[in-house]
């Protein structure tokens, strides 16, 4: 693995949580929300695919499903973006539960692929990690735009940014809870190649992952419980001023947890 494995993995993550949430807002947040979403979402699996390295390649293995469940989710989610207040509109919910399968095919795939011949618990946790990150990714974009959303539909009932809200706080702690797991068990319990992970973290290049926990789990979880708060007043625009820095510390840390995947082989 390299470091255009990181982005790659980044981007895949993020687009398909995009599509995951998508399922979770209701529909009178407008056509033109859920359009710019799906595009949004659209235009990252493609650059995605674009950018992913040669290792990832269509072949008769997992690594082949993986990629294969990506195009798939891909097209699906490009059909479904092109439908959008368009003909074949009552085939749209169709085509983005295609996306969230192929999609769920694709993270897992791509965990078990990653691990390579590691053992069934090294793979599970994997699989997780690059579950809880896209729920993370694609819950705190989601929030995200849906605040903004309030500036163009001003009539929205604030009870579609609560939801979304709650369910970025869940994946927040779902997200907090396999780290945690990962961490001890690559402190106390792993036999990893090189130095220990124990050796590395309170290294010069320990920095990444002491980062990575700052900005992709403990900025998240102050500022989703910011948001819930603000939500809950009806302070629409607070909320989404809370959320935009809540995005860039997520992308940060989920960023790092992708580098830190590929130089240590730790799924933190």
């Amino acid at each position: 693995m390299n470091l255009s494995f990181v982005i790659f993995l980044f981007l895949a993550h993020l687009g398909i949580g995009i599509a995951f949430t998508l399922v979770l807002v209701h529909r009178t947040a407008g056509v033109k929300f859920f359009r710019f979403n799906a595009g949004f979402a659209v235009t990252l699996l493609l650059v995605a695919l674009a950018m992913r390295p040669e290792t990832v390649a269509l072949r008769a293995d997992v690594q082949g499903v993986a990629l294969a469940g990506l195009v798939v989710a891909t097209v699906a989610l490009l059909v479904y973006w092109a439908t959008i207040g368009r003909a074949l509109a009552w085939l749209r919910p169709v085509f983005l539960w295609i996306t969230v399968m192929f999609g769920a095919v694709a993270l897992v795939t791509q965990g078990v692929a990653v691990t390579g011949g590691a053992t069934i618990l090294v793979t599970l946790m994997t699989v997780a990690s690059f579950v809880t990150s896209a729920a993370l990714l694609g819950g705190t974009s989601t929030a995200m735009v849906l605040g903004h959303w309030y500036l163009v539909l001003p009539s929205m009932e604030v009870s579609l940014l609560q939801s979304i809200v709650k369910f970025h706080i869940w994946s927040t702690a779902a997200r907090i809870f396999v780290v945690v797991a990962v961490v001890w068990w690559a402190v106390v319990a792993a036999e990893l190649p090189g130095p220990s992970f124990s050796r590395y973290i309170f290294s010069i290049a320990g920095v990444f992952f002491w980062q990575r926990i700052l900005f992709g789990l403990l900025g998240p979880v102050v500022l989703a419980y910011m948001t819930w708060q603000t939500a809950k007043i009806q302070s629409t625009q607070s909320a989404t001023g809370i959320l935009y820095v809540d995005f860039f510390t997520v992308i940060v840390g989920e960023v790092l947890a992708k580098y830190l995947l590929v130089a240590t082989t730790v799924p933190v």
